[in-house]
């Protein structure tokens, strides 16, 4: 399978990777002792989010002008899940991370970066908004995609990204091993066939979700795309007459953590605005928000209210059933392990 990775043309608000750091902007992070200079803090995402924290970035620097008469900024930097975690451990400022799986943000913690237990610093083990994988599929369907088994079919070509750079590629792969678990009750030898022929008919493998996404809508490349969710449903509300969602018998709660870069805050002086900038991401008004880019809202009151966007009676594994994901991590996604394993055959 050949690895790739695309730019995104298709005709949304796009954000480029920012490594911009106050000097850049004209302003410096943290506050002033006179109050006239704007406050800037650097949000570390993963590729799937440009548009949603396009749109919550506005809404946060409106509620803290009225909140505290201070101008904030907040620089957006995205890209493949642990291709971001590890640029902020080689020196990108990230005041927040804002990742798509707690594993990408342990490897933060490890360096020394952020401080233990994060994980319960916000709401929902820190996962304000949740996420599935589902299939997506041009229109009129011609290979008949209906679940995991008919990606393994001979002549079907799939787009999934890269585990070892994407966390939303370790959300599909784990995804289709709990299938085959299913399955195969449980026979590993046969778990892993399963999952290597599928891996067999990936044709590109780029590195983020959002390049996987460009190879399949925008390249035409790819008879099904394994995607989040908030990519399936993006794509089609830009184009309802090319494509199609498939969701299949078995998917996984897909939980992006956010955490503050605790190095870096008291470094820059952010540590107040970098927590409001999180915490408010759990507020009616931020979750609203979050619903109507495709996110599933982590409120479950204001996520029934967009039962008409989203499967909410879905099949779904979560992380807890491979032991959560540092033993996740360990066992499929660590060098030569279970991914490399597949991979090399």
């Amino acid at each position: 399978m050949k690895k790739q990775q695309f730019s995104r043309k298709i005709p949304i608000v796009i954000f480029s990777v920012c490594l911009v750091t106050g000097l850049l902007t004209g302003c410096g992070k943290g506050s002033s002792s006179s109050g006239d200079k704007k406050i800037t803090i650097t949000n570390v995402s993963y590729d799937p989010t440009r548009e949603l924290y396009a749109a919550y970035n506005e809404l946060f620097a409106e509620h803290y002008k009225e909140e505290t008469g201070k101008d904030v900024e907040i620089v957006p930097s995205h890209g493949g899940s642990g291709s971001q975690a590890r640029s902020v451990i080689e020196g990108n400022d990230a005041d927040v991370v804002t990742l798509a799986l707690a594993h990408d943000i342990t490897s933060i913690e490890e360096a020394g970066m952020i401080e233990p237990g994060w994980i319960d610093e916000f709401e929902g083990n820190s996962s304000p908004y949740t996420s599935t994988i589902v299939f997506l599929v041009r229109k009129g369907n011609e290979k008949g995609i209906s679940d995991w088994d008919d990606l393994i079919k001979d002549g079907v070509e799939v787009i999934t990204p890269d585990p070892k750079s994407s966390g939303g590629a370790c959300w599909n792969f784990l995804a289709a091993w709990y299938y085959a678990k299913e399955k195969f009750n449980n026979d590993e030898a046969q778990m892993k066939d399963f999952v290597a022929k599928l891996y067999n008919n990936v044709t590109v493998m780029d590195s983020g979700a959002r390049g996987a996404t460009t190879t399949f809508v925008e390249n035409g490349q790819g008879d099904v795309f394994i995607a989040w969710e908030n990519e399936a449903l993006q794509t089609l509300n830009e184009y309802p007459d090319d494509y199609e969602l498939i969701t299949p018998s078995i998917s996984i709660l897909a939980e992006p953590s956010v955490a503050i870069v605790d190095e870096n805050v008291d470094k820059n002086g952010t540590r107040e605005v970098a927590k409001d900038y999180l915490e408010y991401l759990y507020t009616d008004e931020a979750q609203k928000l979050i619903g109507e880019y495709f996110y599933r809202p982590s409120n479950e009151t204001i996520l029934n209210e967009f039962a008409d966007t989203f499967d909410l009676n879905i099949n779904l594994c979560t992380i807890d059933d491979f032991g959560g994901w540092d033993k996740a991590y360990e066992d499929f996604f660590a060098d030569d392990k279970i991914f490399d394993e597949i991979y090399a055959k």
